[in-house]
């Protein structure tokens, strides 16, 4: 019976990171994965592929409709859309083939099969050629979630189907149904749009990206709108199912929808199912998730879990700081995240990047805090890209000026972003923001710009 220092169940972003720090701190380790190419979800059908799909969607909408404004006439624009999907299909591969690479180089056991605890240091791999018994002194699960379903949505994997799907389509449909107005359902949403599909997102809130600061959502509604995105909100759907060439999508009060194609987006649910926990008696919540202290250990001596299968964002990074903070601790006795500063961001265009506290989580928390906004059309390296769309806002404590939470829709945000994410990790002050030089001309002016907007002394407004 192989005998490991640590089996990490899953390798995605959270569990791949945490066998190569593992590793690098010296322990023996292995991972099991039951698909054939590493990197998990996120990189194989979700963040990456999805990523590769806005970015060709976007040069091609911006060849068709808006090179010409720049003084670049092109002939005709065409769709090669096999092209298009065949680029997207070699990113992953070649990512997934880098993630093989560094298990590799860092003398990681891969282990390929379906995933069972059957004990306390005992882990029990299962694939169609063999069944192997794995012991190990710690387990760290990192499964990562799936998509969730609805109620009277009749998935068929073609049709209506999730992500996956929709990642996939072989020609652009003439009018796709989107249920679910999040990350996942805008950013394909609007792929497709871009494509040339009529886009309908259907959304049981009255807002779209639900959890996110409501002034951005809002903003964000406007701009996607006129980007031909086509919202309905307070919308409860009922069913959606394929008739013949056509789905139909019914809900709570309205005409049913005939539409081609339905992308299901509600949202995910972990990977919880058939892992072996009643053998060590590790329970799982109403949601699926197991309950951890804050070093991520189970109920379970030696059983660890991280990522999507744990509370809080199912965001890869979270995962991947948690895999990194789970195994130090493991070694050295220290590690930790703050979860104040992870950030968020959906690939829209313009993008959205979110850390830290929302105007309405302020409030409900009846925090004192002041903000400064500053708009993207008066930042000037925006107006050279020619994407003015947008705002940034900073939220700091009224007393102390912290930074509490930064708020951007602009070109590139999700860039932007980090730099909030890095003040708020190191507490620091709009003050500090403000004062510190930023290159000229550049969108994180825009950034310094709305620091200084938190005391009324913009500069370029």
């Amino acid at each position: 019976m192989p005998l490991h220092d640590l089996v990490v169940i899953g390798a995605g972003p959270g569990g791949y990171t945490a066998a190569i720090r593992a590793a690098q701190l010296g322990l023996n380790v292995a991972c099991v994965e039951q698909e054939s190419a590493l990197g998990g979800t996120c990189l194989r059908i979700g963040c990456i592929p999805s990523k590769a799909l806005l970015e060709s969607s976007e040069r091609f909408h911006e060849a068709k409709e808006k090179f010409s404004t720049y003084g670049v006439v092109l002939p005709e624009v065409k769709l090669d859309l096999a092209t298009m999907l065949k680029r997207k299909d070699q990113v992953v591969t070649t990512l997934t083939k880098g993630v093989e690479g560094l298990f590799k180089k860092n003398k990681i056991t891969r282990y390929f099969g379906h995933a069972r605890i059957n004990g306390i240091g005992r882990v029990t791999v299962q694939s169609q050629k063999e069944t192997v018994e794995l012991e190990a002194k710690h387990i760290l699960i990192a499964t990562g979630s799936k998509s969730s379903l609805l109620p009277g949505v009749q998935l068929d994997g073609d049709r209506i189907g999730t992500s996956t799907e929709a990642l996939s389509y072989p020609e652009v449909p003439k009018h796709l149904v989107v249920i679910g107005a999040g990350y996942i359902g805008l950013e394909l949403g609007s792929v497709w749009r871009r494509l040339g599909a009529k886009v309908t997102v259907l959304e049981f809130l009255n807002r779209i990206l639900p959890g996110m600061d409501d002034e951005i959502a809002t903003d964000a509604k406007k701009i996607f709108e006129k980007q031909g995105l086509e919202f309905r909100l307070g919308t409860k759907v009922t069913s959606a199912k394929v008739k013949g060439t056509e789905c139909i999508v019914e809900s709570e009060g309205n005409e049913p929808i005939t539409c081609d194609r339905v992308l299901l987006a509600v949202g995910r649910v972990p990977n919880t199912d058939d892992l072996g926990l009643e053998s060590v008696g590790i329970q799982s919540d109403a949601k699926k998730r197991i309950t951890v202290d804050e070093h991520f250990a189970t109920s379970a001596q030696g059983i660890y879990a991280i990522g999507d299968v744990i509370p809080g964002p199912m965001l890869a990074h979270k995962a991947e700081e948690e895999g990194v903070a789970c195994v130090e601790h493991m070694v050295t006795g220290f590690g930790h995240v703050n979860y104040d500063a992870i950030p968020g961001v959906v690939y829209t265009q313009p993008e959205i990047g979110t850390v830290g506290k929302s105007e309405e989580q302020l409030k409900a928390e009846k925090i004192e805090y002041r903000k400064g906004i500053f708009p993207m059309m008066a930042n000037a390296r925006a107006r050279t890209l020619g994407q003015t769309e947008g705002k940034i806002k900073v939220l700091v404590d009224a007393k102390t000026d912290r930074i509490l939470g930064v708020h951007i829709i602009a070109a590139h945000a999700g860039d932007l972003i980090n730099e909030a994410a890095m003040a708020i990790a190191f507490g620091a002050s709009s003050e500090d923001l403000a004062r510190t030089c930023h290159a000229h001309p550049t969108l994180g002016e825009a950034l310094r710009e709305a620091a200084l907007a938190v005391d009324n002394r913009t500069i370029n407004l």
